[in-house]
Formats: structure tokens, C-alpha cells, sequence
């Protein structure tokens, strides 16, 4: 998770100033001293249940969110109206791809952060009725006993609900899950569609 954080940090900090709503080092530099003060109060695996650790986990989440919500808006602005950032075929598949990543872990963190609780309740013990279904909790056999969902599965939800548009691995069953891949789907083919059209337009 972390490592995948500050790869996210790295792009939003490259991103052209029309697609940033904020100042360009606002979100890098609130994103990075949460993920340190996370990372510093509960490193390894996220299982202290404290309320505040949960608390700043949410932000991160909610930062990222935003940054990835932001980002999405003022790209569609800029392709919708057209700018300097959309008439150079090469800048505008560079700053789409990064935009449609930063929503892919922004959304891959949400389901992780939220599912079941959280990664700390996950930790302890995981609920009869999960939020989420994956293959190993729905078949005995192909998990070892006590199997828990990593970070890694969520990122491979949200990789999946970008590209498929639809789940392809776990299953949404919560409402608030079904509703967030649904959402994560209409704006990566929001993104895709528009950023496609816009550079083939240019390179034609």
C-alpha cells in the first residue's frame, strides 16, 4: 500500500497545472505527511484498531479522492473545451493515463480502508458478511486457512472495475460497494472515451 501511495504521489506531483485544483505541492505534500504519520504510528500491516489510526487512514482516502475527483473534472473541462493541454497528442495520453491511475488506487484504497471495517478489523477477525467476495472466501480449498484480503486484491478490484467496467474477480455485495464500482467504471470510460477520441482527433 505504501509503495503504491507514493508512486500516486509522484504522478499527481507531475500533473500539468490546468488538471490540479489546488496548488501543485498541496496534495503531494498532505498526502505524504499522512502516509508518513500512518506508515510511523502503526508500520507493517495496519492492525492497531485505535481510533485515531483509523481516522487518518480515512484521510489519506479522502485526500486522495479528492485529488483523483479534482483531476478527473478539470481533465474533462479541458477535453470537453478544448486547451493547449489537449492539442499535443503525446501530453494529453500522458496526463489522461496518469489521471486514469490516480482514480484506479484512489478507488483500490476506498474499498480497502472500508471493506469489512478496515484493514485493522480485517486484521483481528473478518465478519460473517463481508462487503466484499473474494474467490477464496467463497471456495474451501484454494486459500490457506485464515486467508485475509491484502491491499494488493483491492488494487487488482480497482484495476479490473477500470478496464472491465465490471467486477471480474470479487464480488460487490454491500450497497455502498456496488455504487462505488459502478462510479469507478463510468469515469474510467468517462476518461478513456474522451482522451482517446481527443488524441486520435489531433493526431488525424
Amino acid at each position: 500500500m505504501t509503495l503504491t501511495v507514493v508512486f500516486v504521489i509522484v504522478l499527481i506531483s507531475l500533473l500539468p497545472d490546468r488538471v490540479t485544483a489546488l496548488p501543485p505541492w498541496v496534495f503531494p505534500g498532505v498526502l505524504t505527511v499522512l502516509l508518513i504519520a500512518l506508515v510511523a504510528t502503526d508500520p507493517g500491516k495496519i492492525t492497531k484498531t485505535e481510533r485515531a489510526l483509523r481516522w487518518l487512514s480515512i484521510a489519506l482516502v479522502v485526500v486522495l479522492a479528492f485529488a483523483a475527483l479534482s483531476a478527473t473534472t478539470l481533465l474533462i473541462r479541458d477535453l470537453v473545451e478544448g486547451s493547449p493541454l489537449t492539442a499535443n497528442a503525446t501530453t494529453l495520453l500522458a496526463t489522461g493515463g496518469a489521471v486514469w491511475v490516480i482514480n484506479i488506487v484512489a478507488f483500490a484504497l476506498l474499498y480497502w480502508e472500508f471493506d469489512c471495517g478496515g484493514p485493522a478489523v480485517r486484521a483481528q477477525r473478518m465478519p460473517p458478511h463481508p462487503d466484499f467476495a473474494f474467490p477464496q472466501q467463497l471456495q474451501a480449498g484454494v486459500a490457506p486457512p485464515g486467508w485475509r484480503p491484502q491491499f494488493v486484491d483491492y488494487l487488482y478490484v480497482g484495476i479490473t472495475a477500470a478496464v472491465a467496467f465490471s467486477p471480474t474477480d470479487a464480488m460487490p455485495l454491500a450497497p455502498w460497494a456496488k455504487l462505488a464500482m459502478a462510479l469507478e467504471a463510468v469515469i474510467s470510460l468517462v476518461i478513456l472515451g474522451l482522451v482517446i477520441a481527443r488524441a486520435v482527433n489531433v493526431l488525424t
